[in-house]
């Protein structure tokens, strides 16, 4: 592989304008198809199988006037005043009438005649039928509805608008943008060259344009949940940084050697762009791995985001090389820039030149200084005190994943959306005024052959159902026109997400499965929600255990051992139980809540914990590649153990650090967005990366090492002859081009 790409970078690189034609021409062609198809993403977490989807294809068939979103505007009266007064009344009687004509809308239902009122008479709701789905309901009708109720507002009421169809998709902002310019800052920092952080980043900016604009594109073609885009724009800004960053930080070091331009970017693109590919397939399997799941709102957000990682990946061996053709020597710093052009008597370097020299020479290396770099400091100081960093450090990120025990899994309901938001209001005026179980609302289905055997099956299910703890009221049956279907709503007690709410659904369930002569079958929000969790809770050891076992075969294939990769797997584990147990104790216990703009704690998302297993498992890998296949091929080439730890963290620390440190920026700047969902995601995340990175794979991976000694690098010989050679650190690129006359040269790059 190492050859191949050795290849790509050196045509890229003297191809230069037809390579950054062809990228224009395409980023054009996507940009044009994505205002062309785009579609609409949904909020939709439909699973089939289940029995609330079984329900919600009765209701569709039974209820076609019923199939569409609903909304609930919620009306309240001053206090120590009620509806019933003839001018409150009016003014009700006129906001169900404008509601009811409101463009979109099929109907809206009196309160007063529904019964929809407080004992108090103090609190109404009014429930408005919309004849389309939520995600297809247009942002001029939500507007409308929203802004009804002027003249209730004005005659003293308050109004609020909740319901399915404020359910709009969350927008990025201009705050996630604090996350990409950390990064730019990191990059300016990291390389002391405005033109290699800019070229840097605009690299990864065409990638994540390219492969956002082919994602939207798709969504006139696919059904996208709405957090889908957001999760590939995250991702695929992160990784794009990063596989830039490596590329070209080894780009810089073969200028420092003084090697030619050309050659320099063949072989960045050879080495580091192979950890790059590895890298990234890594996590493109890991992602499109969801699909095992078999949850097709998961399988679609996990292949939307393993495209954008793909597009990264091709980015960053192809457009790079050629932009890197433009810059030349200004990638460098000035200072050095000057060194290489005034020492007199040096050639540059070409493929046969000082092949035996060590492709991945790092910060440190060509320094004039005489001080050490700060990653061979540290790496010595975690050697000589290794037992205590291995137990204090497994120690304290095993206390520290002690919340994940009680993780709590859910869907998000208004009662935890962003304080100040019509949803959140319209759910607390909804909890003051009636219960938080009045926010979660269940359906119970109940289907027979005949008229007479569903009434039947009603007054069993009444029967069945009384004395439910936790359940409030079951509202009277519609039925449908042939009046073979009925539906009832089952009120909560607790809000949607609350324990008690989930103990109430499976009650409901088990109360009501032996109805004989009718099939009972409960659906909403809270009761899909409950289900997506527990298939989900269901399928995550599976997943776990296929992605550990996954990271010990490919790493085992990259550093041709038994013990590395099974510690890999082990540290792996930690940074997952770590972020797990802290993320629960912020989002879900409500611990410092406060300065991540968590207004209610709750459940996490449902979908958070396999999500964040399969990212952190490419990104964990990443990682794990830059850091210590530089240990192996020192030690192979007669360092060592401990000599060749200290080397693979010294030369790769301060590149893993930024990358790091860019990667847990951009996943930062995403906690900023008011959604729950994509806050708890940004934040895992971030989380998830500054764990792996700076404890696990920069303390406990050398100290874990070094312990080992010879014995890390070990893998039967059997063993060795049946894995095939990746070949990551190019090896045999190194053996080929040593073989290459400097009259062949022109042949082996092309």
């Amino acid at each position: 592989m190492a050859t191949l790409l050795y290849r790509l970078g050196r045509g890229s690189f003297r191809r230069r304008n037809l390579v950054v034609a062809l990228w224009l021409v395409v980023l054009v062609a996507l940009g044009g198809a994505a205002v062309a198809f785009k579609g609409a993403t949904t909020n939709d977490f439909a699973l089939p199988g289940t029995e609330s989807q079984r329900a919600l294809d009765a209701l569709a068939r039974e209820f076609p006037a019923a199939s569409g979103a609903t909304g609930t505007i919620v009306v309240a009266a001053p206090e120590g005043k009620t509806l019933t007064d003839p001018s409150f009344a009016a003014a009700v009687t006129g906001l169900v009438k404008e509601a009811a004509s409101l463009p979109g809308v099929v109907a809206a239902v009196d309160p007063y005649s529904a019964r929809a009122l407080t004992p108090d008479a103090r609190y109404a709701l009014i429930q408005v039928q919309f004849d389309k789905r939520a995600d297809e309901i247009t942002e001029d009708e939500r507007t409308a509805y929203e802004r009804s109720g002027r003249a209730a507002l004005d005659s003293g009421l308050e109004v609020e608008h909740g319901g399915e169809v404020m359910s709009s998709p969350p927008e990025v902002g201009g705050t996630e943008a604090i996350g990409v310019v950390v990064a730019l800052v990191v990059l300016l920092v990291t390389f002391g060259s405005l033109v290699a952080a800019g070229m840097t980043m605009l690299n990864a900016l065409i990638g994540v344009g390219a492969g956002m604009a082919g994602l939207f594109a798709l969504t006139s073609v696919i059904e996208l949940n709405s957090t889908a885009p957001i999760l590939a724009l995250m991702l695929g800004l992160a990784v794009g940084i990063d596989y830039s960053l490596f590329i070209t930080s080894r780009h810089r070091q073969h200028l420092a050697d003084g090697m030619d331009p050309e050659e320099a970017a063949g072989r960045s693109v050879g080495t580091a762009g192979s950890a790059v590919v590895f890298a990234g397939i890594t996590v493109i399997i890991a992602l499109a791995g969801l699909s095992v799941v078999n949850i097709p709102f998961l399988t679609a957000m996990g292949l939307a985001a393993a495209g954008t990682v793909a597009v990264a990946v091709l980015v960053a061996v192809t457009l790079l090389p050629a932009l890197l053709g433009f810059a030349k020597l200004r990638v460098l710093p000035r200072k050095a820039r000057a060194e290489l052009t005034e020492a007199p008597g040096d050639e540059p370097k070409h493929a046969s030149d000082e092949v035996a020299e060590t492709d991945s020479a790092g910060p440190g290396k060509h320094e004039k200084s005489t001080k050490e770099a700060f990653g061979f400091r540290w790496a010595r100081l975690v050697i000589k005190l290794r037992i205590p960093v291995i137990i204090v450090g497994i120690l304290g990120l095993g206390l520290l994943a002690i919340p994940a025990k009680d993780m709590r899994l859910g869907l998000p309901d208004p009662s935890q959306a962003a304080e100040g938001t019509p949803a959140r209001a319209a759910a607390d005026l909804i909890s003051e005024g009636f219960g938080p179980g009045f926010n979660g609302r269940l359906a119970l289905v109940v289907a027979a052959d005949t008229p007479a055997e569903t009434g039947a099956a009603v007054q069993k299910v009444n029967q069945a159902l009384a004395g439910t703890p936790n359940l409030v009221a079951v509202a009277p049956p519609n039925l449908s026109p042939d009046k073979r279907t009925a539906l009832l709503g089952i009120i909560p007690k607790d809000g949607p997400t609350a324990a008690s709410t989930e103990t109430l659904v499976h009650d409901v369930r088990d109360r009501t499965a032996d109805i004989d002569g009718a099939d009972v079958s409960l659906t909403g929000q809270t009761a899909i929600g409950i289900d997506v969790s527990e298939k989900l809770s269901d399928a995550l050891p599976i997943y776990l255990a296929l992605v550990v076992g996954l990271s010990v075969l490919l790493l085992m294939l990259v550093f041709r051992s038994i013990l590395v990769p099974l510690k890999a797997a082990a540290g792996f584990l930690l940074t997952v139980g770590t972020t797990f147990g802290i993320t629960v104790w912020i989002f879900q216990e409500g611990h410092l809540a406060d300065l991540v703009g968590v207004s209610t704690p709750g459940p996490l998302v449902s979908f958070l914990p396999i999500l964040l297993i399969g990212i952190l498992f490419g990104l964990a890998m990443d990682y794990e590649v830059f850091l210590v296949s530089r240990m192996r091929e020192d030690f192979v080439h007669g360092d060592g153990a401990q000599e060749a730890v200290v080397s693979g963290m010294g030369h790769g620390a301060r590149v893993v650090t930024a990358a790091a440190l860019i990667m847990t920026s951009v996943f930062a700047g995403f906690v900023l967005i008011d959604d729950p969902t994509i806050k708890s995601v940004g934040f895992a995340l971030a989380l998830g990366v500054a764990v792996d990175a700076f404890i696990v794979r920069m303390t406990i991976v050398p100290a874990v090492i070094s312990l080992f000694g010879r014995a890390a690098w070990w893998l039967p010989r059997w063993l060795d002859r049946v894995l095939p050679n990746v070949d990551i650190e190019g090896e045999k690129l190194r053996e080929h081009l040593a073989e290459t006359p400097e009259r062949e040269l022109e042949s082996v790059s092309r």
